[in-house]
């Protein structure tokens, strides 16, 4: 018989199948471990960054700060520059008591510095650092502290706020990507602060200080909710009129100016309030010099007006600096003006502190604060004068001067002024309504008061020179009507634009008269300010007051 013979199977094939079939096992398994969620925890000190055993990272809302806490034992020590950057800017370093000054609406609290942790203020190497429990005893704030790496996650923000809701278990993770190690898992119900949203996820932050990325079909659309809090903090309380404020500034330079006010008012009608120029600093020690008399008070009350005495800081040798940083000098001037203001029986205080540097504005917010608290133990109102606002002047800080002063006012004026590059209105309408935009934008509108100027410049081109003048409303209208000048009115700035030739010069006006005064004063309404305000007695004409009578109520056709 003819034996079968096997069909033998070349090594080969076998060899290549089961590559294949390994192969396939491999692409098959990788996608699958493509879609498997890795569970691998993220190694926090990577996450946070190198921290030596004495301090700790500190992460605030959403943000994770290069700066470090200080730790002595399990209680952390903010930085005071953090604490004032970041959570309550009241935290005063006093360098020359050495010391912490917390000014809260009714008094004055101080603390004094050791060179030791276990107290409210620790010194440390320079550095004023202040215990978390200091900083949460006047300051509404979550916290947390941990170990390993240290760190102390801060939540001070709980109203208007966005956050999402977890719709399952799910993590928050390093990166946007299932394979991105883990931070943190997250329970069905939990709400994340909401940052960002992109395609898949969505950039979140855990109320303990995590920041990453969950799966966007993990959480539910954005929500803003407001959170209940017990904190019971000191609120401010404000002296304010019961009807819309018209004041006016009255230049005075000597006590013996006083005896003019009778003539100076004998024709003014509808001002409630006057504020003459009586008080400034003379040293940088705080002293003030002081032309308050009570005869001029007794004449304003009088006639009906309240009076508010103006503190300037024009004296050429003084340093506003050196008076304002040294709480000897800062405090001896507030002693000085409380006393020269009750000793007069006037009814209020108006801060006209101008050309602050940058250095200077957290001393002045300072000042403003312990004026304040002294202020109101006296029942007097406390004003406050602005330029308006631009990006150089953003250390005047308003929105802190309006949570402590009664009434914060715009000197809307000097949009072009002596030194000016080119000629120009010393108050356009657009100008002097961005100006109140921006104001209210951080200040409460019911206590901003607008400032219009009762004087215009008078500018001269001779040579190509530029030059100018400041002069009062019927000094402005005489030039006009004596040089026989070319006068329209200008719809772009609301005011009266007259120019002339004389003696080879070339003469320009922007005029301050009852057209442009009453354009600004409905301002007041159309904004809801707390009222008006006017630079200076004696540069009016007879007109004006009952043109801003007029508007200041709303009587005129608008």
């Amino acid at each position: 018989m003819r034996r079968r013979r096997r069909r033998r199977i070349n090594p080969v094939i076998i060899v290549g199948l089961l590559i294949a079939a390994v192969a396939v096992i491999g692409i098959v398994t990788t996608l699958i471990m493509r879609r498997i969620p890795t569970k691998k925890q993220m190694d926090l000190t990577e996450y946070y960054g190198q921290t030596g055993e004495s301090e700790a990272v500190i992460i605030i809302g959403t943000q994770i700060l290069e700066e470090k806490a200080a730790m002595s034992g399990e209680q952390p020590y903010l930085p005071v520059d953090v604490v004032d950057s970041y959570l309550n800017q009241r935290y005063y370093w006093d360098e020359e008591g050495q010391q912490i000054l917390y000014a809260t609406p009714s008094e004055l609290v101080s603390v004094p510095a050791s060179s030791e942790a276990g107290g409210d203020v620790w010194l440390k190497d320079g550095t004023a650092y202040l215990s978390l429990d200091f900083v949460k005893r006047y300051t509404d704030l979550d916290t947390y502290v941990y170990q390993q790496p240290n760190r102390v996650a801060i939540q001070k923000d709980f109203s208007g706020i966005s956050v999402v809701t977890a719709n399952k278990d799910t993590y928050v993770r390093y990166r946007g990507g299932i394979k991105a190690e883990v931070l943190r898992k997250i329970n069905k119900g939990d709400n994340l602060l909401f940052m960002e949203e992109l395609e898949n996820w969505v950039q979140v932050a855990t109320w303990d200080g995590y920041i990453g990325y969950v799966e966007k079909k993990s959480v539910s659309d954005v929500q803003t909710v407001t959170m209940d809090r017990t904190f019971a903090g000191e609120d401010y309380t404000y002296l304010t009129m019961d009807q819309p404020v018209n004041l006016v500034w009255h230049q005075v330079m000597s006590t013996d100016a006083n005896a003019g006010l009778s003539d100076s008012i004998q024709n003014m009608t509808g001002v409630n309030v006057i504020s003459p120029t009586w008080f400034y600093v003379s040293d940088n020690s705080g002293n003030i010099i002081n032309n308050a008399t009570i005869d001029y008070v007794s004449t304003a009350h009088d006639r009906g007006l309240k009076v508010w005495g103006l503190v300037d800081n024009f004296t050429q040798d003084i340093s506003t600096y050196e008076v304002l940083s040294k709480t000897s000098s800062r405090q001896n001037l507030i002693t000085q003006l409380v006393n020269a203001a009750v000793g007069a029986g006037i009814d209020g205080i108006n801060v006209d502190f101008e050309q602050l540097s940058e250095d200077v504005g957290i001393h002045f917010l300072e000042f403003l604060r312990e004026l304040s608290i002294e202020c109101h133990k006296n029942n007097l109102v406390l004003s406050v004068d602005n330029p308006v606002p631009e990006d150089f002047t953003s250390h005047y800080d308003r929105a802190e001067q309006g949570r402590v002063v009664d009434y914060v006012i715009i000197m809307g004026y000097d949009e072009h002024y002596v030194g000016s590059e080119e000629a120009g209105s010393v108050a356009s309408l657009p100008w002097v309504e961005k100006g109140i935009q921006d104001t209210i934008a951080e200040v409460p509108a019911e206590r901003v008061i607008n400032a219009v100027p009762f004087y215009t410049r008078l500018w001269k081109t001779e040579a190509g020179t530029l030059s100018s003048e400041a002069i009062g409303m019927d000094t402005a209208q005489e030039v006009v009507s004596t040089n026989n000048a070319q006068v329209y009115w200008d719809s772009d700035v609301s005011q009266n634009y007259g120019s002339f030739e004389k003696d080879g010069c070339t003469y320009q006006i922007w005029i301050e008269d009852a057209q442009s005064i009453a354009a600004k004063v409905k301002l007041v309404q159309t904004y809801n300010l707390a009222g008006v305000a006017a630079w200076k007695l004696g540069f009016e004409n007879s007109g004006i007051w009952q043109v801003i009578t007029d508007n200041l109520s709303g009587s005129t056709a608008q």
